[in-house]
């Protein structure tokens, strides 16, 4: 194949010697499977700022940190430096955040290296050593289906107790690996303690893993994991051996009609006789004149 002019780069540092083939195309970044000495990994290109479809909501941007103030300055004024710098940082969260989470046991594919706006990492494989499948690409069973439902829970509360919420995820980005679900792209990753929407990207995260596996096990479209997620997370609750029942907790109690009727008409009686009395005072009033 011919070799992507972004990969030429890592073709003259030695770290890519060769590109096999195109695996996708995204909204964010094209994925190329190159081949490193022995190894056959994946190689990320980042599109152009100007060539990419996703929206750096501020949703996403909020309370993340850029080390340089001047950066941070330009950033904010929107000036080529500042576009530049803001590519870069959006960029570098996808690398910072696989490397943390791959330290606290969280299933991503393994970084090696970034370089030129080029991100290598591991290629996921399946059983037979072919390409991992994505999970909307899959025919699950309803056990299956429980079973990938239940890790993949646990990766979202995994990542919060570390301060991190996918911010996308979805079973567009999830492979399923021959060790089961691994969790992919992460450029739009938030730190949950200094963002205001952190609430509302978290919960979208669990009803997009929810609502897709619910296919082939409905009674999980019963769940809200991700409200019992947040209650225990807010409530300094959450931790990872934590055991998730899919609901809040919050008991419904039958509403007693008798009661609040009786307190209706107690509230009508008490404003009856008030406009009683006052009817009996203006009459009396008229009377003495």
């Amino acid at each position: 194949m011919k070799i992507p002019k972004r990969i030429e780069p890592l073709i003259e540092e030695g770290l890519v010697d060769s590109v096999i083939c195109q695996l996708m195309s995204g909204k964010e970044a094209m994925v190329y499977v190159v081949r490193c000495g022995s190894d056959i990994r994946c190689a990320k290109v980042y599109k152009e700022t100007n060539r990419r479809n996703f929206r750096q909501s501020v949703s996403y941007t909020e309370g993340r940190q850029v080390r340089s103030s001047r950066r941070a300055r330009a950033i904010q004024r929107r000036t080529d430096f500042g576009r530049m710098a803001q590519k870069e940082a959006w960029q570098s969260t996808e690398v910072d955040t696989m490397s943390h989470l791959a330290t606290v046991g969280v299933r991503t594919p393994k970084y090696y290296n970034f370089f030129e706006g080029v991100l290598l990492m591991e290629l996921i494989t399946d059983s037979d050593g072919n390409v991992a499948p994505r999970l909307n690409d899959l025919i699950l069973t309803a056990e299956l289906a429980r079973t990938y439902h239940h890790f993949l829970i646990g990766q979202i509360v995994r990542m919060l107790c570390h301060g991190i919420v996918h911010g996308d995820l979805s079973e567009y980005n999830v492979l399923v690996g021959n060790q089961g679900p691994v969790i992919i792209d992460f450029p739009q990753a938030i730190f949950a303690a200094s963002n205001n929407s952190t609430q509302r990207i978290l919960k979208r995260d669990v009803d997009n893993v929810t609502a897709y596996l619910s296919r082939f096990a409905p009674e999980l479209a019963c769940t809200d994991y991700g409200s019992e997620i947040w209650s225990l997370y807010q409530r300094g609750k959450l931790h990872l051996e934590v055991k998730l029942t899919g609901n809040t907790g919050e008991k419904i109690k039958p509403v007693d009609v008798n009661s609040i009727l009786s307190a209706v008409n107690a509230v009508l009686r008490k404003e009856i006789a008030w406009q009683r009395y006052k009817q009996e005072r203006w009459t009396s009033r008229q009377l003495q004149y």
